[in-house]
């Protein structure tokens, strides 16, 4: 009798553990999620002011030089795409790295994980292909972590997408996509892979210094950069505070001033985010004072021997943890926007709990009309509201908003193939 008492509570021990868990990963996924309806139900089922706002997001754009200049792919290695994502991330003893993974799941629309390449990469043409006068999407690999000896970490690789794999499905689709290059510049054979990837097309090099472990101020990235340059590359690298990916230790890899090696090298530098998040080392004072990354972006745009070199990149800079400053100062600056471009981050536009339309009502930028107009279109197709918003985005108290140039492939900077 007590055995079965015993029983009982164990099952019923398990039972709300097993509801916990599905709670726990519902709420993940609505966090994640946030929209209900399919890319291919917006024709039909936009309200006419929401199909009002997208028109006028279009004004001044033309289709055939619209590139969204940041656009992630991401697998597991399902159907031998050769892509990676560190067992942490799919791990629950490791909770915050699994809850990310989920929450990035949901986002990309991911239901089954054994196919989930596959999905990821539809899910991505569909949004794409549903938008009239879509432009193309730059695609971003992801180079392994390496250490100042020039191996590989797989302990310190969160995820790994392979250059030849983002190429395969640019190819793939040609009038979507265009595929950027990954490489490590640590890498023992990083001239030769540089060179590769050029041979194949590649003209624009994506690095994430903080969650990579490579220091852009290192002086043996110098023979990288002059290959880049011979090459006529151009290096789109985060900057600023990293948050995506779990780096607590090398966030100073970040810190815009570092840039100052490859600019002085002549390669042109596209700084993801515009560095519009968190704080770095002033390494120009003698006391290394902490400023605001995208401070220390500003002092790059604003030096005159870096115009032509330095451009910014505003994904991300509506998000919710980075509002209102940075993203009121680039709309106020208009003297910048010729040397802006934009890029959407995907699938961060996606992740419903990142972009808060209430918030950015808050702060002015949209009306309380277009605010619900925006979310209407995010539920359809959020890769088209993340353009639409960031073309609705006004100073507040103003009409100015970005410059349509700003959405257009920038003519000093090299195309992604």
């Amino acid at each position: 009798m007590i055995a079965g008492a015993m029983s009982r509570r164990i099952g019923i021990a398990i039972l709300v553990l097993v509801l916990l868990v599905v709670a726990f990963r519902y709420g993940l996924h609505r966090a994640g999620k946030g929209f209900t309806r399919e890319p291919s139900e917006m024709e039909a089922g936009l309200s006419p002011g929401a199909r009002a706002l997208v028109a006028r997001a279009f004004e001044g754009i033309d289709p055939s030089r619209l590139l969204d200049y940041h656009v992630h792919v991401v697998g597991l290695g399902t159907g031998g795409t050769g892509a990676f994502v560190s067992p942490e991330m799919r791990s629950w003893w490791h909770v915050t790295k699994r809850v990310r993974f989920e929450v990035y799941r949901a986002a990309a629309g991911i239901t089954d994980l054994d196919d989930g390449d596959r999905q990821y990469v539809e899910r991505l043409r569909d949004l794409v292909s549903h938008i009239d006068g879509h432009g193309r999407h730059l695609l971003l690999p992801f180079d392994r972590h390496y250490g100042r000896d020039g191996l590989e970490d797989p302990g310190r690789t969160e995820f790994f997408t392979p250059n030849a794999y983002v190429r395969e499905i640019a190819a793939s689709h040609p009038g979507l996509f265009v595929a950027a290059a990954s490489v490590h510049p640590y890498r023992k054979d990083a001239l030769a892979a540089l060179e590769r990837e050029a041979a194949e097309g590649a003209r624009i090099v994506k690095w994430l210094p903080n969650a990579m472990g490579i220091d852009p101020s290192d002086a043996r990235c110098v023979p990288f950069y002059r290959k880049m340059r011979e090459l006529s590359m151009a290096l789109l690298t985060h900057a600023g505070e990293e948050q995506a990916v779990d780096v607590p230790e090398d966030q100073a890899l970040g810190n815009p001033l570092r840039l100052r090696v490859p600019l002085d090298t002549g390669v042109k530098v596209i700084v993801a985010h515009c560095a519009s998040l968190g704080e770095d080392a002033d390494l120009d004072s003698p006391g290394r004072e902490p400023r605001l990354s995208f401070d220390l972006f500003l002092r790059l745009m604003d030096e005159k021997r870096y115009e032509g070199l330095v451009f910014g990149e505003i994904s991300a800079t509506p998000q919710a943890n980075r509002l209102p400053g940075p993203l009121l100062t680039l709309l106020r600056r208009r003297d910048l926007h010729p040397r802006l471009v934009n890029g959407s981050d995907y699938p961060l536009p996606a992740v419903h709990i990142v972009l808060r339309t209430r918030d950015i009502e808050r702060a002015g930028f949209v009306t309380a009309e277009e605010r619900r107009q925006l979310n209407e279109i995010y539920d359809y197709n959020p890769l088209l509201f993340d353009f639409v918003l960031k073309r609705t985005l006004k100073e507040p108290g103003t009409t100015a908003g970005f410059a349509p140039s700003v959405f257009m492939e920038h003519p000093d900077l090299p195309p992604g193939r």
